[in-house]
């Protein structure tokens, strides 16, 4: 053994609930509504006595016992080895190499890298922006709402101004075009015009009726159109952002590396938004960030603020940090903004349960 070479921390243990994590502003988007925020928890036993943890946002409830019980299967093949989130990975590629990795595997997949890069950090006192080699810092955040109504939602967003933030983010999509126009014109109104505002449709439009709406809303300072026709359309995404007098904005559901390569390659945005729960993790989350660096994009995180304020730090062509904070009503410490912007915590991601709030929400 080299003299440098420190005992091997291995995994011991992996234990998954499922919860549905009470929300303070429910959201409403074009493909649905989310009342409650249905989690996955993760938490990983090391040899060292260290655990580490992360969740997965399971977008519907269906999805949860499924989730769950797959981690179950997986967890036999993951004790015994190395909290070594790179070579973990791997592995868990080799595994599902044949199945593939989208869906529930890539997302379980994801969840098992966070929560071995919370741990590995933790075993040394770090957090996690510091063993990736940043330097922690405030990372700039934008405020992030479903579907509003100017009139019941203005308290909320004069409480998003009053916590700086200096842009906000609203879903269209679910009515006529008229009607988009009216919510954009006054939620522009009522944030002036210094603070930034981003659109999205998740995916609700195809490319003559995103064009239409696009041009409609397009006069009222617009950062970004979010995802006008479906994530998989390629074409489509290129075909708008082509025409489209407004910047366009997409990635929250490519698939590991390669899915945000494909996208990149068909010219789908002028910028990027990658989900950790969907990119591989950190560990997927470092391999995409070269294709960004490489192509200009600048990057936005997806949901995850936790660990998303410590990768957005090491990100080439940082933008700006989605906050929206799924699992704060389970968390000892929900992470808080200042100034419109968010600071990494630690040890390692910076996470711990509450207890009786978990318990409390446990299906």
């Amino acid at each position: 053994m080299s003299a440098f070479a420190e005992p091997a921390l291995t995994i011991t243990g992996l234990r998954a609930r499922a919860v549905k994590a009470p929300l303070a502003r429910p959201i409403k988007t074009a493909s649905g509504e989310i009342p409650q925020a249905p989690l996955v928890l993760i938490d990983i036993e090391t040899s060292g006595g260290v655990t580490g943890s992360s969740y997965l946002f399971a977008y519907t409830p269906l999805t949860l016992k499924a989730l769950v019980a797959f981690l179950d299967d997986l967890a036999p093949h993951l004790v015994g080895e190395p909290v070594a989130p790179v070579a973990v990975m791997e592995k868990m590629e080799r595994l599902f190499r044949l199945l593939g990795k989208q869906g529930l595997v890539g997302m379980a997949m994801s969840g098992v890298d966070m929560a071995l890069w919370d741990a590995l950090a933790k075993s040394k006192n770090s957090l996690l922006v510091t063993l990736l080699g940043g330097i922690p810092r405030s990372v700039p955040a934008y405020d992030s709402y479903g579907v509003v109504d100017p009139r019941r939602d203005a308290p909320s967003i004069e409480r998003s101004l009053e916590q700086g933030f200096k842009a906000i983010k609203i879903k269209l999509g679910i009515g006529s075009v008229a009607l988009d126009v009216e919510t954009v014109r006054a939620v522009r109104e009522m944030i002036g015009p210094d603070v930034r505002l981003m659109v999205d449709y998740n995916q609700s439009l195809n490319v003559t009726d995103a064009l239409e709406r696009i041009n409609a809303i397009a006069g009222y300072d617009i950062a970004w159109i979010e995802e006008p026709v479906p994530a998989e359309d390629l074409a489509g995404h290129a075909a708008v952002r082509e025409r489209s007098p407004v910047p366009i904005q997409t990635g929250e559901n490519w698939w590991f590396a390669e899915g945000m390569a494909n996208s990149v390659n068909a010219g789908a945005s002028d910028l990027v938004m990658p989900d950790l729960m969907k990119m591989g993790g950190v560990t997927g989350w470092l391999k995409a960030m070269g294709i960004a660096q490489v192509a200009s994009l600048p990057v936005s995180t997806h949901l995850f603020i936790e660990t998303s304020a410590h990768v957005q730090i090491v990100t080439p062509n940082p933008h700006y940090l989605e906050y929206l904070d799924f699992a704060g009503s389970i968390l000892t410490e929900p992470l808080p903004v200042t100034d419109g912007c968010v600071v990494p915590r630690g040890p390692g991601i910076g996470i711990a349960w509450d207890e009786k709030a978990v318990a409390r929400n446990l299906i």
